[in-house]
């Protein structure tokens, strides 16, 4: 049997990692007399993902040693009320960055509800101004996700100057950040950035050129081998429920890669589970942080 050439991307641990770093340099400002930063998450209704993307937020707070704060509404709760919370977590002085998990209900304008964040406390990245910043490359919260990968790219040192990177899938949480921020003039960054979506043609062809591949499709093990040249390096942030007979859960987290065909090509690879998850977990713990030393915007 050959010894596996590739090296995985391990975001569970380099996650640990800076988990460890964050709580220490919470414990500093705590006995300097600062303040601890605090999030708050609204979390509507009862879906699955969200009630565990929610429980491991809250969690990792605790772990750091942040404090957070879970406002749970049912289904049928109005935009209006919505609103009057996003209105009143603005107002919070103690309220240092929140979240409005989604998805949210269809009777509830997402767009509406993002807007009506102070972009100040917007951990999540997701207001057009903190979007808008991030284009032309000044300080903003970066989207979770992204700002994940890119640290996960810094820390394992994986060169991306003058290098082709595919993006598959255009997004406004993953692919389209991600394509501006591996063009920026920065590094991680520097690269010539390529971004494929469900109209692409040539897709095959594309992905051959690439050295890095970031596959954002929402699509279980679309990238498969073939598509992917000797050597290159493939971010997975596919996360689907597909149903397993082998988990107690009866179901299985399945990537957007076909691991097992990809994997031997690659130099570098991300796994999942234990890949993009945990850093995207852990870098809105690094927004909240900075919006709790109003390091962005002060």
């Amino acid at each position: 049997m050959e010894a596996q050439s590739y090296k995985l991307l391990d975001g569970k641990a380099v996650s640990a990692q800076m988990k460890k770093e964050m709580a220490e340099e919470v414990v500093r400002i705590k006995a300097a007399g600062g303040k601890i930063p605090h999030l708050a998450a609204i979390l509507v209704g009862h879906d699955g993902g969200s009630e565990t993307y929610v429980a491991n937020k809250v969690k990792t707070c605790n772990e750091i040693g942040f404090k957070s704060t879970l406002i749970r509404y049912e289904n049928d709760v109005t935009e209006e009320e919505l609103l009057g919370k996003v209105d009143e977590l603005n107002r919070d002085d103690d309220v240092d960055g929140f979240i409005v998990q989604l998805p949210l209900p269809k009777h509830i304008h997402e767009q509406k509800i993002i807007e009506a964040i102070d972009y100040h406390k917007d951990v999540d990245g997701f207001h057009p101004i903190n979007v808008g910043r991030m284009s032309i490359g000044l300080p903003c919260f970066v989207s979770a996700t992204p700002a994940g990968i890119l640290e996960l790219l810094r820390r394992y040192q994986i060169p991306t100057r003058g290098k082709h990177c595919v993006v598959l899938g255009r997004s406004n949480i993953v692919g389209k950040p991600m394509a501006t921020l591996m063009l920026q003039k920065a590094y991680p960054g520097d690269c010539t950035v390529t971004v494929c979506h469900s109209r692409s043609e040539n897709l095959k062809e594309m992905c051959l050129s690439a050295d890095i591949i970031i596959v954002a499709l929402g699509v279980p093990e679309f990238l498969r081998g073939n598509m992917v040249k000797e050597g290159a390096v493939v971010i997975d942030v596919g996360t689907t429920r597909v149903p397993s007979t082998l988990t107690k859960s009866g179901f299985k987290l399945t990537g957007d890669v076909k691991f097992d065909e990809v994997a031997p090509k690659c130099s570098y690879i991300s796994p999942v589970p234990g890949g993009i998850g945990p850093m995207t977990i852990v870098s809105l713990m690094r927004n909240t942080l900075l919006a709790g030393k109003k390091a962005i915007y002060d």
